[in-house]
């Protein structure tokens, strides 16, 4: 079934788990963020901003949802 047709699209963005390479701690990004987002432990960067979808740089662990 072709996306416009459907009656309620799914969302393409997620919630994913990742974990820092450097220091271990794990966090939960959105892959859409309009932010960069840091390790709360290092401060290493975990996901930069694209505009669309964020690329991340962590280690990625499982997708929540």
């Amino acid at each position: 079934m072709k996306r416009e047709r459907e009656p309620i699209p799914k969302t393409r963005s997620v919630f994913i788990l990742v974990k820092c390479p450097d220091c271990g701690e794990e966090r939960v990004l959105f892959s859409n963020s309009s932010k960069d987002i840091g390790c709360r432990g290092c401060g290493r960067k975990l996901a930069e901003s694209r505009g669309g979808k964020s690329v991340v740089l962590a280690t990625f662990v499982k997708r929540l949802g």
